[in-house]
């Protein structure tokens, strides 16, 4: 039985191919990766079993595979100015849980941004590992302005004396300070992780402060800015790279998925061209174009702007929730993401605001007259001046033009 055939499978893949099509994609932890990397992972190295890391395995079989991951190893190192990576883990989340495991012991005190400022739920939120293994303490954003408090932050690590410090954020649309967080951590004994899922991109081509050599470690993924496959990578230095390595296999993960590994090393190995870093300048000139037509809207934009790919719109003005706005977008086939605002008020999973980005828009070719088109006529969608039908219909429209 060589050729398993699902016709109802083969169906929905090809509804979900005119989904995308035909819509336009503003999620910003989504993006179109490269043909060659959705080729690898539909090839023979889905075939193979390679427990272990490369000169270290415990399958025979492996001197092909071997060299495919070395090769993502050096380019992912390199990328991003560490000693030591690991491009094994399955994704962000079990790239943290690796880096928590393998720097912590049980019940240590760990401190994140809040999920209402920005951060993720690996973070140390009640409901994910990071909250139940560990004690969690969050700071947050400044209640005005929106930015990281760095002298709050500070004062938060004196209290709470945590072990490891969490830089990074899902929705948090401003650069952050590794630096200035590394040299806190430093006064008070605690490990600094740089959370790079959404930036991982940008620091690759130096548009975002670097985290080395600062952070002990940096989590990110490579179906985000990366455009390669779903997945994570864990950079480190040196003192770093054996307990983590042995926290990712065998402690948290068996077999590597060679597939995504040799995807991972070719989204690695695109992200040190110049086309890639023109296009990750076009993605934030796209999300700064699209913010200042939302200001001449009078939307309110949470910090008041973007450094980077990614936004946050604040909808209480407009009488909307994060919620209804998503269901109104996908109803005209723009898609987008609820997301919490600084102290929201309402739950995690109804929101006051939504989450834009850029990076699937630009890597479809659009540029700044494309982002400006697409923001009016989000605003029409939110405000009742467009109708449904015509909607679907100006976002097809929109969505021909691109590639």
């Amino acid at each position: 039985m060589n050729n398993c055939k699902d016709d109802t499978i083969s169906s929905l893949v090809h509804q979900e191919e005119l989904r995308q099509r035909d819509g336009i994609t503003l999620i910003a932890s989504e993006n179109y990766a490269y043909p060659y990397v959705l080729e690898l992972l539909g090839s023979v190295l889905s075939s193979k079993y390679a427990e272990g890391s490369p000169g270290k395995r415990y399958y025979a079989g492996c001197s092909y595979v071997d060299q495919i991951e070395q090769i993502a190893q050096d380019r992912c190192r390199k990328l991003f100015n560490g000693d030591y990576a690991t491009v094994q883990p399955h994704s962000g989340s079990s790239a943290n849980m690796a880096v928590f495991m393998g720097l912590l012991n049980l019940g240590d005190t760990i401190m994140g941004m809040s999920l209402s400022s920005g951060g993720h739920l690996t973070h140390g939120h009640g409901v994910s590992f990071s909250g139940k293994l560990y004690k969690a303490v969050h700071y947050t954003v400044d209640p005005v302005t929106h930015l990281i408090d760095y002298n709050a932050l500070e004062k938060l690590v004196d209290t709470h004396r945590p072990r490891l410090i969490i830089a990074g954020a899902s929705s948090y649309s401003r650069y952050i300070d590794f630096e200035k967080i590394s040299t806190i951590a430093r006064l008070y004994g605690a490990y600094v992780l740089a959370d790079c899922a959404h930036t991982a991109g940008l620091i690759a081509t130096g548009l975002h402060p670097q985290p080395f050599p600062y952070v002990d470690c940096m989590t990110a993924t490579t179906h985000k800015t990366l455009r390669g496959p779903r997945g994570g990578f864990i950079v480190t230095q040196q003192q770093h790279a054996h307990t983590i390595e042995r926290a990712v296999f065998p402690l948290i993960q068996g077999g590597p998925f060679m597939n995504v590994i040799a995807a991972k090393a070719v989204a690695f190995g695109c992200a040190a061209t110049p086309e890639f870093l023109e296009y990750m300048k076009q993605s934030v000139i796209n999300a700064q174009v699209m913010v200042a037509y939302f200001k001449e809207q009078r939307y309110h934009i949470v910090s008041g702007g973007t450094d980077i790919h990614l936004f946050v719109l604040d909808l209480r003005s407009k009488g909307l929730t994060g919620k209804h706005a998503e269901q109104l977008l996908e109803q005209v086939g723009i898609y987008v993401s609820r997301s919490t605002i600084p102290f929201d008020t309402e739950k995690p999973s109804i929101t006051s605001g939504i989450r834009i980005g850029t990076l699937a828009l630009t890597a479809r070719g659009g540029v700044e007259s494309h982002a400006r088109e697409i923001a009016c006529l989000i605003d029409e969608v939110l405000t009742g001046h467009v109708s449904p039908e015509r909607g679907i219909l100006r976002v097809r429209e929109a969505a021909k033009i691109l590639t």
